[in-house]
């Protein structure tokens, strides 16, 4: 048994490695979505399992908040229309605000963190985040935004990402109202809203050559241990993993591809949906100039996250890419449902994490003697100098 984003999961299913009835297999790239999920299983049985495993996460994560220091709650509930989406409907923002925006009703421009939780496109909530949102209130002293999108398979793909987008246009469109710097957003997610903190400022700023949006700046991307693209398989994923038994298992990767990768026909290679898969004038375009990853040494997403790191930071789109392996923990290990005390080393790279977004906040530090600006070239880091991950 082994936990998944607070979630207890088996650590075996399909042992005997059987395809299902049109699956490709491991040694052959999957191009659509069926090649990658077989035969679509029926929609009814998908929501009946996905909703049994929402329940279970309900109480892993139940815990996970039990442990002090108690994350936030947020301070206000915006529910705002989907306008992208095919399938219309509404989506909640969770706003957690720093201090100095509730005492001081007047203060405006405020920087900006639009969230996405995890959970695989077919589970979580946007208060999964809550923790994360503690460091970004005290340590950028900006707003926080957990984007409640919706879910597969009730909405498959694109309907996350398009969500993604429709709060980051609420956010831009809003912004006076909201006292929110439009200069100064940043995106950020965990897992499968590591994706989406990647994929919706794709998906903006292609929506801006057809339609006329306010002049507005993305300035860093926070992405932990993103799923980047959907060309490769689970087996593929798994099989190159450092421990190939702590990775994700078969029973949620089978339902959260069959859940999100609908219909059949989906193009894998869309760049939103695989981000490693668009071009690098695309990237170029939408990408901001600082993007954070972070990667897990046990988890199948570790190699798909460093490539598309290393490409963001080379030229031609030469971002300036922070990069860190954090060694000796799987996939979502900093949602584990221990009461006590909250995961380890978590805390440590919340702070580092948000000590990167404020320079991106700020445009440059300043040296606290000398008063002169700080500069911090390009850095790709490809592991941290110790085993808690500080840099």
């Amino acid at each position: 048994m082994q936990t998944v984003e607070g979630i207890p999961v088996p650590t075996t299913s399909n042992p005997d490695g059987k395809l299902a009835e049109g699956q490709v297999p491991p040694d052959k790239k999957p191009k659509k979505a069926k090649d990658k999920t077989g035969a679509p299983p029926s929609r009814f049985s998908l929501r009946m399992t996905a909703g049994w495993w929402r329940s279970l996460q309900c109480i892993g994560m139940g815990l996970h908040f039990l442990a002090p220091p108690r994350p936030p709650n947020p301070d206000f509930i915006k529910s705002i229309p989907s306008t992208l989406a095919s399938k219309k409907g509404q989506l909640d923002l969770y706003f957690y605000v720093p201090e100095g925006y509730i005492k001081d009703a007047a203060s405006e421009k405020w920087p900006v963190v639009v969230n996405f939780h995890g959970g695989g496109f077919t589970l979580g909530n946007a208060s999964d985040d809550a923790r994360f949102a503690r460091f970004v209130l005290e340590k950028c002293h900006a707003v926080f935004i957990s984007v409640e999108y919706r879910l597969a398979p009730e909405y498959p793909f694109p309907t996350a990402v398009d969500d993604g987008a429709d709060a980051i246009l609420y956010v831009i469109q809003n912004a006076a109202k909201l006292r929110i710097d439009i200069n100064r957003i940043a995106t950020s997610g965990f897992s499968a809203g590591g994706n989406v903190a990647l994929t919706a400022p794709i998906r903006v700023s292609a929506y801006r050559k057809t339609t006329e949006v306010p002049d507005y700046r993305i300035v860093a991307i926070a992405t932990w241990y993103p799923i980047t693209d959907y060309t490769l398989s689970r087996a593929e994923r798994r099989a190159s993993a450092l421990r190939p038994e702590a990775t994700l298992p078969p029973v949620l990767t089978n339902l959260f591809d069959a859940s999100y990768l609908f219909p059949p026909e989906l193009d894998l290679a869309h760049p939103f949906l695989s981000p490693s898969r668009a071009s690098d004038d695309v990237l170029i375009e939408s990408m901001p100039d600082t993007v954070i990853f972070y990667t897990c040494e046990w988890d199948m997403l570790l190699h798909e996250g460093q490539a598309l790191a290393e490409r963001l930071h080379k030229p031609p789109i030469s971002k300036n890419v922070y990069y860190t392996m954090i060694p000796g923990v799987a996939h979502g290990w900093d949602k584990g449902p221990n009461p006590m005390k909250p995961p380890p080393k978590s805390e440590k790279l919340y702070g580092e994490c948000c000590r990167k977004l404020r320079i991106a906040f700020e445009g440059e530090e300043t040296h606290t003697l000398l008063h002169l600006p700080i500069k911090f070239p390009p850095l790709l880091q490809t592991k941290p100098k110790d085993e808690s991950g500080s840099e």
